[in-house]
């Protein structure tokens, strides 16, 4: 590589096991992060959900662009207009109202939906702006049965601090309406649901301050951790992405969408900069657009980047403010960040960083530990950690209760607590008979004779016969001590 970022003529095979020094190639990058929010959407009274009901409403429509404020229509909202297709909304009439289909004007902006996203604004350092204006953003790809999405600045001039000391700036929060979700994308036409448009939806905007890969991937995660720290955010599969704007040296600012997750941003972000280092090496002029994240990390072309006249003002929904007491009342409500609580678990229970970040999310834990106060909670943690997710889903609280209670009098040893829950999950009957611990001075004779019909073999030989024997009956910690005591040294 020469002088800051110049390629001799290489093919794009030899780029691409490349080392790249970011620095060196004038790279910028900053993230989109965009949260839903639970609750009722963003302009009417319709629940925030992903429906799985039939749909009994279809629409067709053909939308196009209109010019925005500076008199021009946008150069990404002609590019969808010009493909001239057949947009086709479905939806179920329980899930959806007027609002959505278009045919009634905008109810009044979810007051919920704007406090929720003041505190996640004020948790990034971030500045209130003093009125709050809904505008219309032109979106011609059908995501949008009006032809436009709404979206309001509610906040600006935060920042995060990194591990390593640097700042990353946040110049803009907005509260926006979440798009319809694409069915299906034809040759002349795109079909969408309508229950999931109006979710009302946080878009947090850094600045272009990140350095490398690795510390986008550490902005955007520090990010997820703060929306999970508040009330009111959604959780689960879809309800957060992350979109990656970068731009080098003699390349072109590009738009990055579709990360299917944190760990997938390095590689994308990797491979964007190399394809762009081949295009500039071949002598080609890289245009401003936006690509898609595909899942063996290279990207493709989506459409040309937008830019600002796709924006005007929003005449059906007034302003809101958010005056100086009320902000300061929400101040003193601000939840403590995730990473502070789970610290803090950590430190109280004696937990594994792993463990307590898994164990703070589960709300059976600390009901539990209350539960067997006087008795050690490490069995219970163990518990909670090591029952598998599918057969999780199917226990209650009262199922963990019973079963650690058996625990806890004596009944049962620690190896036969999962045994049995596995039982309930399955609705099994219990017989605790199976599962009687068996007295020491029988469990010692037994070890002796098994030492002294099969001699010489190491010790974890012997405990996998122990245990094989009398799984779910004994405690292996009680088994392991005898066995040392008995064998000869």
């Amino acid at each position: 590589m020469k002088g800051a970022f110049c390629i001799d003529t290489i093919n794009f095979n030899e780029i691409i096991k490349m080392e790249i020094n970011y620095e060196n190639l004038g790279f910028k990058c900053g993230l989109e992060v965009h949260q839903q929010l639970e609750g009722k959407k963003l302009f009417c009274n319709c629940r925030t959900l992903n429906s799985d009901k039939e749909p009994d409403i279809k629409i067709e429509r053909k939308l196009r662009a209109v010019a925005g404020e500076t008199g021009d229509i946008d150069v990404a909202a002609q590019y969808e207009m010009m493909k001239n297709k057949k947009i086709i909304y479905e939806a179920n009439s329980e899930d959806v109202c007027l609002v959505e289909t278009d045919e009634e004007p905008p109810h009044e902006l979810n007051k919920q939906a704007l406090e929720t996203t003041i505190k996640v604004a004020l948790l990034l350092n971030a500045k209130i702006v003093d009125e709050i204006q809904v505008m219309r953003k032109t979106v011609v790809d059908g995501s949008n049965v009006s032809g436009f999405q709404r979206t309001a600045l509610v906040a600006m001039n935060g920042h995060i601090t990194t591990e390593d000391g640097s700042v990353v700036k946040i110049p803009t929060i907005c509260l926006e309406e979440e798009a319809a979700q694409k069915l299906e994308d034809g040759k002349d036409f795109a079909r969408y649901k309508l229950d999931r448009l109006g979710i009302p939806l946080i878009e947090i905007a850094t600045g272009a301050d990140i350095k490398n890969p690795e510390q986008a991937k550490e902005i955007a995660a520090h990010i997820g951790m703060v929306l999970r720290s508040v009330d009111g955010v959604k959780r689960g599969l879809g309800t957060i992405r992350q979109d990656v704007n970068i731009s080098i040296k003699s390349g072109a600012r590009t738009e990055i969408k579709g990360f299917q997750d944190l760990k997938s941003i390095p590689k994308v972000i990797d491979f964007e900069v190399k394809r762009q280092l081949d295009a500039i090496n071949q002598g080609k002029k890289l245009q401003k657009e936006v690509r898609k994240a595909e899942q063996d990390f290279t990207t493709s072309f989506l459409r040309p980047l937008p830019g600002a006249a796709r924006l005007y003002p929003e005449t059906d929904v007034l302003p809101a403010r958010a005056d100086k007491a009320y902000i300061e009342k929400l101040k003193t409500e601000l939840p403590k960040l995730l990473n502070k609580k789970i610290e803090e678990f950590e430190k109280k229970y004696s937990l594994a960083k792993e463990s307590a970040e898994e164990l703070i999310k589960d709300k059976n834990f600390e009901k539990l530990v209350k539960k067997f106060e006087d008795d050690d909670y490490s069995a219970i943690a163990r518990t909670l950690v090591n029952t598998p997710k599918e057969m999780k889903n199917k226990l209650a609280y009262e199922d963990y209760e019973e079963i650690l209670s058996y625990y806890y009098r004596g009944k049962i040893a620690k190896e036969a607590i999962m045994d049995l829950l596995e039982k309930k999950s399955m609705r099994h009957k219990i017989d605790l008979s199976h599962y009687e611990s068996i007295p020491e001075q029988q469990l010692e004779n037994e070890i002796r004779k098994i030492i002294s019909e099969k001699p010489n073999l190491n010790i974890s030989a012997y405990m996998g016969l122990v245990m094989a024997k009398h799984r779910g009956k004994v405690d292996g910690k009680k088994i392991m001590e005898i066995l040392k005591k008995s064998l000869p040294n």
